[in-house]
């Protein structure tokens, strides 16, 4: 692999901050911390080049919050919008390509032009197309995945991609800021206590997490091409899906990612990881179940589906407006279902909406984009 340098200077150019600023403001002009830099632009920036050009850069204190979602708690981390954010924006907007250019085709998660419906159309492709390969499947993720990542590592292969020295003190910082792992949440991956590296994790909710996630598993996925010849694998981020002709050869294949994952990159396979068959059970990935020939919402998703529209078709028909949040949510649910089967969903919980959801448009945001417009 070609080692890149030369990047430092790019990412400190008043250029590529100013850029970085307007990346990491959107959809968050109304925070306080966003108007004060907006207010003074270029003292805000000049400081940052200031902080980046002297090397006297360091990252902010985290604010911490729990998030539920899908029944599960989740401890994310939050950095102040300057210098932090806007710092990490300037960063990702010079080495993305390169990180990008080094992932397989078959990773989704916070990648440019992939994503959840990227990831769907090429499993429908690989089960509809090609069966006698994609008999049965093997579904796995890994425990704990950002809090089990090894910053030693993960800076190992930073290193061999880049050479350049300023890149590599700045990622170093920012790796380094701050460990989440928890050793009572750990005793499994390591045997012992004493075995606990405290340089471990790495924070849900900073902008270079995912990356960093998706670059510390491409190693896994060239193997998994490479080495073993694997013809069907998906990966959204640390959600893994393989196919494979039978259940000895994929239970064969779990042995070998579990001695990789422990030994190469410090991981475990979650222990819910499963081998079936297929076509028999559909397979659940990304929000929806594939079958050969036809796909379905996944079923949570289809009752939080449900439920919703319910509580909107309520409202709307005891002759109250709905909000901008439910208009959203309508039209966030038709671009989900356009990518399933679901016309008798759409028929029974859309359209009796669909009226309500065009006044919407038309008595609300239409009429902002003419304020807008005019203003």
């Amino acid at each position: 692999m070609k080692r890149i340098g030369n990047l430092y200077q790019q990412i400190c150019s008043m250029d590529n901050l100013r850029k970085a600023h307007l990346h990491a403001k959107k959809g968050k002009g109304w925070y306080e911390e966003v108007k004060a830099v907006d207010a003074d632009v270029d003292g805000y920036l000049q400081k940052l080049q200031d902080m980046l050009v002297n090397h006297t850069y360091r990252t902010s204190e985290y604010e911490s919050f729990i998030k539920k979602e899908n029944g599960k708690e989740r401890e994310i981390f939050k950095l102040p919008y300057f210098p932090d954010r806007i710092c990490q924006w300037a960063i990702l907007q010079v080495i993305e390509p390169y990180i990008l250019r080094h992932l397989t085709d078959h990773t989704y998660s916070a990648i440019p032009k992939k994503g959840i419906h990227a990831a769907l159309h090429d499993v429908q492709k690989a089960m509809w197309t090609d069966v006698p390969n994609c008999q049965y499947c093997l579904k796995l993720d890994v425990r704990k995945f950002y809090p089990s990542i090894n910053h030693d590592i993960l800076k190992a292969k930073f290193r061999r991609l880049f050479k350049d020295p300023e890149l590599l003190w700045l990622l170093d910082e920012i790796i380094d800021s701050i460990s989440t792992a928890k050793i009572e949440n750990m005793r499994d991956i390591w045997l012992l206590d004493e075995d606990y590296d405290s340089e471990t994790g790495i924070p849900i909710g900073n902008y270079l997490s995912q990356y960093c996630g998706n670059f510390y598993l491409s190693s896994f996925d060239h193997w998994l091409k490479e080495e073993k010849r694997v013809k069907y694998e998906f990966r959204y981020m640390d959600d893994i899906l393989i196919f494979g002709k039978s259940k000895e050869e994929l239970h064969r294949l779990r042995r070998e990612i579990d001695f990789y994952f422990r030994t190469e990159l410090k991981v475990q396979i979650k222990p819910n990881w499963q081998v079936f068959p297929s076509y028999v059970r559909g397979i659940d990935f990304v929000g929806y179940r594939v079958f050969l020939n036809y796909t379905l919402l996944r079923k949570s998703s289809c009752q939080k589906f449900k439920r919703k529209m319910v509580e909107i078709r309520k409202k709307t028909e005891g002759g109250q407006l709905m909000n901008y949040s439910e208009w959203c949510s309508v039209n966030s649910y038709k671009g989900w279902l356009k990518h399933c089967d679901s016309y008798r969903l759409q028929n029974k919980y859309i359209a009796p909406i669909q009226k309500d959801v065009d006044r919407y448009y038309n008595e609300i945001i239409k009429q902002r984009k003419v304020v807008v417009n005019h203003g």
